[in-house]
């Protein structure tokens, strides 16, 4: 697309009607033209600046789906290759865990370490990533995400193939230590960023190629782990090992592409033309962060931490991931434990349920970025069915139900993080309170996986029937949570939705509206 220069176009006049739908007053311009002067200052408009935004008719339909396509194959596909490497390399101490086992190639017997204290593994992984996954996010902003992204995947996979050559489980705990050290900071850091680039309704379909590259780790997990398995003493290194080794390297090749290819915001971007940069931003809400912001603004973060949705969605977050993390990390030792088949081949077994995990975060993702359901519905409901699974489990044990309730229940988890994300969005605000606020929920999320793997003790196995009745109840307390936040946010949520379709039908006549969300809580502000 060439080029226009501004100034050059003809004048957009704004038009207005009232829409029964979203129960406000909407004003509508013509695309492909510059906004006429006179209409930029119209006070009327909800949540529209005429400073930041005036630029918001500068493309047309068509042109917007081709530079939003650009930016996507830029920006998303190098985030969710990091995501995907970031789950593989954090969650490999699950498929290690059982490798070789039962015989003398197996980390827990060469390490000398029992199976309650491998479970130490993930307590101090997590603990260092929850203490600094909120200040990562406000330096990152500060180096830019490119350099700051790179340093935190350079910094894990040197950890990680330092994790190849421990020889005790004093070694092991300090290494999976300084991996969360190192990935602390990664996925907020993501979503801080795409902020920068994305509205908070577009938000969905995004995530849903990056939950799929994260979950597609579980399929190249599972292989690996099999692979590696079978190799066991090669070159002198177990199976576990140059799982380890293999990752570690690659993680580090990888760092290097992105410090040179990862883009940073839009008004850094040479790919992008001054017209194209100047719309990308016009587009987003009035709080959305912006580039020349400040770096760091304390008074931000002190608004953040007195806004009662930020620990509202914290505790969602926290009870979701300790209800449903400990499933996730056990999910190969379960599937071992239930005898169907070797050792190795269960690692294969993890394959079908990623699958569908895949397959359900497409479909969810898809349907909330286009229906008219309320979104908060979608994580309910997936709740709701969770605990079901969870209660016919312990109700009735066997073989069968495990892997079905493990199979289920991860594909619901899975979706859920799609469908929540955009809606913490929603009410976020500036570069920092945005950087905090998506730092801190994710931070206190992690306490899952920490706690999530302690429920399920070794003395429970093999159908561990009381750790998931204290699953059940943790998720069923996040239903309740759920359901109040809802309550809470019910204005910001239903108008973002009512907007979009709205704007859809705009875009059908060449036009785009003006008005935007506001969020009438962080209008006090």
């Amino acid at each position: 697309m060439a080029d226009k220069q501004l100034g050059i176009t003809t004048n957009s006049v704004v038009t207005s009607t009232n829409n029964s739908e979203s129960g406000h007053e909407l004003h509508f311009a013509r695309r492909g033209e510059e906004l006429a002067e006179g209409s930029s200052s119209q006070a009327s408009i909800d949540g529209y600046d005429p400073e930041r935004m005036s630029g918001r008719t500068l493309l047309t339909a068509e042109e917007e789906k081709k530079l939003l396509r650009k930016i996507d194959w830029r920006l998303m596909t190098l985030c969710s290759l990091i995501f995907m490497f970031k789950n593989l390399d954090s969650n490999n101490a699950s498929n290690a865990r059982i490798m070789n086992k039962g015989t003398d190639q197996n980390i827990m017997t060469q390490l000398g370490i029992t199976s309650n204290e491998y479970n130490l593994v993930t307590v101090l992984y997590y603990v260092p990533y929850i203490v600094l996954e909120a200040p990562s996010n406000l330096l990152l902003k500060r180096f830019s995400p490119s350099k700051w992204q790179s340093r935190i995947m350079l910094g894990w996979g040197i950890a990680l193939m330092c994790n190849a050559a421990v020889k005790n489980k004093g070694g092991l705990y300090a290494t999976r230590f300084l991996l969360g050290v190192a990935e602390a900071g990664q996925f907020p850091g993501v979503i801080l960023q795409m902020t920068y680039w994305y509205r908070p309704d577009e938000m969905s379909l995004r995530l849903l190629y990056f939950y799929i590259c994260g979950n597609v780790s579980g399929i190249f997990g599972g292989l690996l782990a099999y692979a590696f398995d079978t190799v066991s003493g090669a070159g002198g290194l177990s199976g576990w090992q140059w799982l380890f080794l293999s990752e570690g390297i690659a993680t580090v090749l990888f760092a290097v592409v992105v410090w040179f290819l990862l883009p940073d915001f839009p008004e850094t971007a040479k790919w992008l033309t001054e017209r194209e940069k100047k719309f990308i931003q016009a587009r987003l809400p009035a709080n959305a962060p912006r580039a020349n912001e400040e770096h760091f603004q304390m008074r931000e973060i002190i608004t953040s931490l007195k806004d009662k949705r930020l620990w509202l969605f914290t505790f969602i977050w926290a009870t979701f991931t300790v209800g449903t993390n400990g499933v996730t990390f056990y999910q190969s030792t379960v599937i071992a434990n239930l005898g169907y088949t070797s050792i190795a081949k269960a690692q294969l077994l993890n394959i079908p349920i990623t699958v569908c995990g895949l397959l359900f975060i497409a479909v969810t993702g898809i349907t909330a970025d286009r229906s008219r359901i309320p979104r908060p519905l979608y994580p309910l409901t997936f709740l709701l069915i969770i605990i079901a699974c969870y209660g016919v489990f312990v109700a009735y044990p066997s073989n069968g139900a495990i892997y079905a309730v493990t199979l289920i229940g991860n594909a619901l988890t899975a979706g859920w993080y799609p469908v929540m994300w955009p809606w913490r969005v929603q009410t976020t605000s500036r570069a920092t309170g945005s950087a905090f606020s998506i730092g801190f929920v994710n931070s206190y999320g992690q306490i899952g996986g920490a706690l999530g793997p302690q429920l399920f003790q070794s003395q429970y196995a093999p159908h561990y029937t009381v750790p998931f009745s204290v699953a059940m109840g943790l998720v069923g307390t996040c239903a309740i949570l759920t359901s109040i936040t809802w309550w809470v946010t019910w204005d910001t949520e239903r108008d973002t939705r009512h907007l979009k379709l709205a704007k859809i039908a705009a875009e059908k006549r060449g036009e785009t509206i003006l008005e935007d969300v506001v969020d009438n809580d962080l209008k006090k502000r």
